[in-house]
């Protein structure tokens, strides 16, 4: 899992990405013949035996005797050569050599997908390790393991230790890159507008193309925060963003999808969500969201019209949206029994009344509590002293 010099995403994480689509119900038939021969040819090449071994187990892939003997035979030797150039290392070299080495031999665990092993040799590694930014390389390694199997409690951890690291020296371009990593985590583990906030940070200073592209990476962008962003960060900080203009065009109904909620135009905002449903349901990191963000985007939007009015009548908001009344009915009695929108259904009228709650009365009404709940606190206390 090398880091990418270029523009090119990694090629496990691309392999990993291809396996999901492999097993998505969604995907073609006639598409998943394609990725299959993709998929083999790529653990075919790379010697992937226990990769291989676990797609077979998963009924992934057709089990091939021959291949997996030539593949498990290939990693034989060539665990054989990196011990030997280990052993060579520390009888007659230096530390830096050694270091070298232990690293080749974690690099190739990692090549071949025997998760386990990489681990243990990481710490190897780590052990081999002195420069800060030597080590703040393996941890992005790791985090790429994380990445590969999504195991976010090693990611969880790969990112704290990358932190810590940090407290001790680092160079800029390792600490922007870590906000990549860390944006994609929270947005996988469903924190959203911390993701948001990362991605936006690291527009400027983008260099993880072992990641994703960076028209996905601005996919991410966007998505994340239009649920995250007020109103007016959203325009400073994503509509007119000069990085994301340069990119948006090449997505398809992204441009329409931002544009339209910021600019108020709701059926043509419904239709391009509309657009973006598949790329949302066939992502690797957002698919298990798919619904929760769905309901997000709604609420902001539903949210965003509402705002306008004191009142409105059904049809007007259904005739704005695109769909039938009775959808909207249905929606948002859904939303306001869940406390999503602030406003109530007068069903004989046909008409929504909004209740916003006021700023400065519910902050009255948290301090009377609070002041209660001190006063209650002193009595006790004064109980007690007397006593």
């Amino acid at each position: 899992m090398d880091a990418q010099e270029g523009t090119q995403q990694s090629q496990q994480l691309s392999l990993a990405h291809k396996v999901f689509l492999l097993k998505h119900r969604d995907v073609p038939d006639i598409e998943k013949v394609h990725l299959k021969d993709e998929v083999l040819n790529t653990v075919k090449s790379n010697d992937m035996t226990p990769y291989y071994e676990n797609l077979v187990a998963d009924k992934v892939l057709d089990l091939d005797h021959s291949a997996l003997d030539s593949m498990r035979a290939k990693n034989e030797e060539e665990i054989k050569k990196l011990d030997e150039k280990i052993a060579d290392a520390e009888e007659n070299l230096g530390e830096s050599e050694v270091r070298e080495a232990h690293l080749a031999k974690f690099l190739y665990f990692i090549q071949i997908g025997e998760k386990e092993k990489a681990l243990e040799q990481l710490k190897v590694s780590e052990n081999k390790t002195v420069a800060v930014g030597q080590k703040m390389d393996l941890v992005f390694y790791s985090l790429q393991i994380g990445f590969f199997y999504m195991d976010f409690d090693l990611i969880s951890k790969s990112i704290d230790k990358a932190k810590i690291l940090f407290e001790k020296g680092g160079d800029w371009e390792r600490k922007n890159r870590l906000k990549v990593y860390e944006g994609l985590y929270c947005m996988s583990t469903r924190n959203f507008k911390k993701a948001a906030n990362l991605f936006l940070d690291s527009i400027s200073t983008f260099t993880t193309y072992e990641l994703f592209p960076y028209d996905t990476f601005i996919f991410y962008t966007v998505l994340t925060s239009i649920i995250s962003l007020d109103r007016v960060s959203l325009k400073q900080k994503v509509v007119d963003a000069p990085e994301i203009l340069t990119v948006i065009g090449k997505i398809p109904h992204l441009s329409e999808f931002l544009n339209s909620l910021y600019n108020c135009q709701y059926k043509s905002f419904f239709l391009a969500f509309a657009g973006l449903t598949e790329q949302i349901k066939l992502d690797r990191y957002l698919h298990l969201h798919f619904r929760f963000y769905m309901r997000e985007v709604r609420t902001v939007v539903y949210s965003q019209f509402l705002e306008s009015y004191k009142s409105v009548t059904i049809e007007a908001m259904a005739k704005a949206f695109g769909v039938t009344v009775e959808f909207i009915d249905q929606e948002l009695s859904r939303f306001i029994a869940a406390g999503k929108l602030h406003c109530k259904i007068d069903k004989v009228a046909g008409v929504l009344e909004t209740n916003r709650p006021d700023a400065k009365n519910a902050l009255y009404q948290a301090t009377i509590k609070q002041g209660d709940f001190l006063l209650n606190r002193i009595q006790k206390l004064s109980r007690v002293i007397d006593l």
